[in-house]
């Protein structure tokens, strides 16, 4: 049977020309470690689910990404990470929003979707669950990197100086994390976990945890985004590629296509997703300066990318 792999690591990369060789080795490394883990969940029989949460947990633990360790700072200088999966075989779903200390929020999302009977939970509930069912805490000296704060140091004198979101540094738009699945047996999952954005009022609620948003899976495709959440929210983007699949009868790369870079861009959103559907064709579109990506297609094709030239 056909197993499929894809995962993102954020859009809106810094550019190939201010991105140094030292930087774009880490990058590329890091994409392929969380690659290798969930390919190494599939390869040894395991499921969609198992495989999705394998590559998230690598880069939440990477300080390089915007999700888990590498959490951006809200306005007031602190982390509410969000997290979601979704199984597409019984189209469970579970999501968290507003965490502060739990170092793996993917799995706290899997943990509300198996053991309590709602689909998201948000701040101290979300952590005091965490805190019962044992999930690993972390001080919040462990989210916090040097990068990260600078970051929301100049975005805080930016903002102050009028700047608003035409005039964002690309690498300061989005940051989020995610992948998505097809297992042997054919059952599709997406996984997906941020920081947010950077300088972000504290209680925004971005579209990772939004189900149908920045996370969707059924029996025809999954997918997972990365972008500005208000937009993908407005347009329902991973419930959108997957209707026009099953409505329309497009291909996972032209239903991809038709909403990265037709509804999104007609609303003024960037960004991109991860797609895999139920044959095991992997799609990465995105309509920004560029998606740090990685997938094993259905054929076992292989890449690892950053920049918009590189598929």
């Amino acid at each position: 049977m056909t197993i499929a792999l894809a995962l993102h690591g954020g859009a809106g990369t810094l550019r190939r020309q201010d991105m140094s060789a030292e930087l774009e080795k880490a990058y590329r490394k890091g994409l392929e470690r969380a690659l290798d883990a969930g390919h190494a969940v599939l390869l040894a029989g395991g499921s969609a689910l198992d495989a999705v949460c394998a590559c998230v947990c690598a880069l939440e633990d990477d300080p390089l990404f915007n999700a888990g360790c590498g959490s951006v700072f809200t306005l007031d200088g602190k982390q509410e990470m969000e997290a979601a999966v979704m199984d597409g075989g019984s189209q469970d779903a579970g999501s968290v929003t507003g965490l502060s200390q739990v170092q793996n929020p993917v799995l706290l999302a899997r943990a509300v979707m198996e053991r309590t009977p709602h689909v998201t939970l948000g701040f101290a509930a979300a952590e005091d669950f965490a805190r019962r069912i044992g999930q690993p805490m972390q001080p919040p000296a462990y989210f916090h990197t040097e990068k990260r704060w600078q970051a929301l140091q100049l975005e805080k004198e930016r903002l102050a100086q009028g700047g608003g979101d035409d005039d964002i540094p690309e690498d300061r738009k989005h940051g989020t994390v995610g992948a998505v699945a097809l297992d042997e047996q054919g059952r599709l999952a997406a996984a997906t976990s941020t920081g947010g954005r950077t300088a972000k009022w504290p209680g925004r609620i971005g579209d990772t945890p939004v189900i149908g948003a920045g996370t969707w899976a059924d029996s025809h495709c999954a997918v997972s985004g990365t972008g500005h959440g208000e937009y993908f929210v407005r347009a329902a983007v991973g419930h959108e590629i997957s209707a026009r699949i099953r409505y329309l009868d497009e291909t996972l790369a032209s239903a991809c296509d038709a909403v990265v870079h037709g509804q999104l861009l007609k609303m003024g959103g960037s960004g991109g997703v991860v797609a895999v559907d139920r044959w095991g064709r992997v799609a990465l579109p995105f309509n920004c300066e560029g998606m740090y990506r990685a997938a094993i297609d259905g054929e076992g094709q292989r890449l690892i990318a950053i920049y918009n030239d590189e598929d």
